[in-house]
């Protein structure tokens, strides 16, 4: 329960607390409690159902200790438990099923620790010792300690073009190849495709986030993500087709909050139409990939899309991609793409429809159905780039923002009877 909850210790909570079925253990406990400095009046008679109907009706204690032997359901107990418990609090298990699995999943859904019967007093003293020093230690919060998060956001300029995709396959090479604790944020309320590629119920997290915005904590992120891999979590939505989203915004920065805790990396799957009513989308995002097809549609776009970036954003560093390239098939050629957003493309990603299906089919990211595709190939030096823009921020940043030049009009840069000229005259330049 401390693990997906930001630590502290209120001084208006009680230090400790514990609700044991057995005499006997009780005998044991309450010398250790008073060796600590507890109070012994705080060791309950009565299990973890004790614990849930206690605790509904008054503060929870910094840390807890409850006994599982009468619980029918240990793992739906403690869920129970997590509802009534306030942020921050230690909760120690005493049981008597010696049983790895569940002391796994015990600890996977947040129990400090899980002590099996009968209970010595050595036992208890390094475990509850071990619970106080979760406080002493430096958290997560603590901006001189902070871990470095990264935040990317993949924007399509059509669609169609594969920024889903993409998404996706960068979230998952982030959190298998690279071993880091990864958010994959799909913001398409409606129709968004995130879980789905992973052969997954995209649940209703998303949307109760949207609609109450202050539920969210540490604890509402480790429930209503769903788990793609031990490194990976889908944050998604499929909002019923009437429900038009309402929201001012609010959610989205507690979740950007509440993701720089709890991950090292977040992609956010982001619709661009998105950027017109919520810009403070990009406040933490280090990295903005633009997916792009070379087309007439595309390049107004994202000529629009760097111009927006170095208006609302200036920090992003851009990394344009030209994704499902097909040489023989080009509404423009790339030199004339290239200059009509004046810069250069970063990273072209082959079309590969054989690729797509079996991802498909197998109900699993691009990078990983494909390992040896020519296109997984330029999505894992794109996952690279990205790493190496974060570290290098400033140095990038300074680099993108030169490389978009001065102030102009958005569509000044984009020669459109000169393209339209191009298209005319027959065969399209390869790339």
């Amino acid at each position: 329960m401390n693990a997906p909850w930001k630590g502290g210790m209120p001084g208006n909570r009680d230090p400790f607390a514990s609700y044991i079925c057995d005499e006997a253990s009780l005998d044991i406990l309450r010398p250790v409690v008073i060796e600590l400095g507890w109070m012994p009046e705080k060791c309950n008679k009565g299990g973890l159902r004790n614990a849930i109907q206690s605790l509904s009706v008054s503060a929870s204690p910094n840390i807890l200790m409850v006994d599982l032997s009468e619980s029918g359901d240990p793992l739906g107990d403690i869920n129970a438990l997590a509802e009534v418990c306030e942020p921050g609090t230690v909760v120690i298990a005493v049981g008597q099923v010696n049983d790895v699995r569940l002391y796994r999943d015990l600890v996977a859904s947040g129990i400090h620790d899980y002590l099996l019967k009968p209970l010595s007093a050595s036992v208890l003293r390094d475990s509850l010792n071990a619970a106080q020093t979760v406080f002493s230690a430096p958290k997560a919060s603590d901006p001189d300690v902070a871990k470095r998060h990264i935040a990317s956001a993949v924007i399509g300029t059509r669609g169609g073009v594969g920024a889903s995709t993409l998404a996706t396959s960068l979230a998952w090479q982030f959190a298998t190849r690279k071993a880091k604790p990864t958010a994959l944020l799909d913001l398409d309320i409606h129709f968004g495709t995130g879980a789905l590629a992973l052969d997954l119920e995209p649940g209703r997290g998303l949307a109760d986030a949207i609609d109450n915005p202050s539920r969210i904590d540490g604890l509402f992120i480790e429930r209503a993500m769903i788990r793609a891999h031990d490194n990976l979590a889908i944050l998604s939505a499929e909002a019923p087709i009437n429900s038009p989203l309402m929201t001012d915004g609010a959610a989205f920065l507690q979740l950007q909050e509440e993701f720089r805790q709890a991950f090292e990396m977040t992609v956010v799957d982001l619709p661009r139409h998105m950027l017109i009513n919520f810009p403070h989308l990009f406040n933490e995002v280090n990295v903005a990939v633009i997916a792009t097809e070379l087309t007439l549609a595309s390049a107004r776009d994202t000529i629009r899309l760097l111009s927006w970036l170095k208006t609302n954003a200036a920090h992003a560093t851009p990394i344009v991609v030209a994704n499902k390239f097909q040489a023989s098939a080009l509404e423009i050629s790339r030199a004339d793409f290239e200059a009509s957003i004046e810069r250069k493309i970063d990273f072209v990603i082959p079309f590969d429809q054989a690729a797509a299906a079996k991802a498909a089919k197998l109900g699993q990211a691009f990078v990983e159905a494909n390992a040896q595709s020519k296109a997984t190939v330029q999505i894992r030096a794109l996952a690279e780039r990205i790493l190496g823009a974060a570290v290098e921020e400033d140095a990038e940043g300074a680099s993108a923002a030169s490389a978009l030049g001065g102030k102009k009009s958005l569509l000044g840069g984009l020669d459109l009877k000169a393209l339209l000229a191009k298209k005319d005259k027959g065969p399209k330049q390869p790339a």
